[in-house]
């Protein structure tokens, strides 16, 4: 007597497996991804400066300029935070030629920031996050203008093209609110080879603080 043949559909179970793993496992990552990818839009105050020029009666201080721009966090508790930046900064310059009487001059500058930052979030609690975060930046130079009250005048010239940086800071995100201070310290020269700067070895410092919101939800 000829033996029933086994039932087709059992057959099929393991190839429809096989083909639905990859389409699950492809979904949960597209999903996970999506949970762990932040916009940030933000503005905020600049404070620039120059370190120590190395000729004698002249100095910087910090004074107040603005910035605003964007950065974006990808990852969960250890992210990378690239971003940009559009920041006016302005910084005053003095030279005390020792006598009684003191020139200066506003320093204002207009700079594009590109950042390639990694951070570490310190507290990732559903509500609260602390982020600490550190790396690279490039400053490229736009403008110099320049509002004298003496002797002293500055132009594009007078300025390096760009700035390479290291910095640094702390973020905190109450809800869709992320409030961020930040350290900047130059590299290179902020000042070109023309003959009336070159002896200038001063470097960018730039200290900020920006507000701004969160798109995007790394809590799921």
């Amino acid at each position: 007597m000829a033996q029933p043949l086994p039932f087709s559909r059992r057959r099929t179970e393991p190839a429809d497996m096989k083909k639905l793993l990859p389409t699950l496992g492809l979904a949960t990552l597209i999903t996970s991804a999506s949970a762990q990818f932040q916009v940030n839009p933000q503005m905020g105050l600049t404070f620039q400066s120059l370190t120590s020029t190395g000729i004698p009666n002249q100095d910087f201080k910090a004074s107040v300029g603005w910035n605003i721009g964007s950065d974006v966090r990808i990852g969960d508790r250890l992210f990378f935070q690239p971003g940009a930046f559009l920041s006016r900064n302005r910084t005053i310059s003095s030279y005390n030629d020792g006598s009684t009487i003191v020139s200066e001059s506003d320093l204002i500058t207009t700079n594009l920031r590109l950042r390639a930052l990694c951070g570490y979030r310190l507290v990732d609690s559903y509500q609260f996050d602390v982020r600490l975060f550190a790396g690279p930046s490039y400053d490229v130079l736009m403008s110099v203008d320049g509002k004298s009250s003496g002797d002293i005048a500055w132009d594009k010239g007078d300025f390096s093209a760009g700035s390479f940086n290291i910095e640094a800071g702390l973020g905190f995100d109450m809800g869709v609110f992320t409030l961020s201070p930040t350290a900047t310290f130059g590299l290179n020269r902020a000042f070109s080879d023309v003959a009336s700067v070159k002896d200038i070895d001063s470097r960018y410092v730039t200290y900020g603080l920006t507000i701004g919101v969160n798109f995007g939800d790394d809590d799921e």
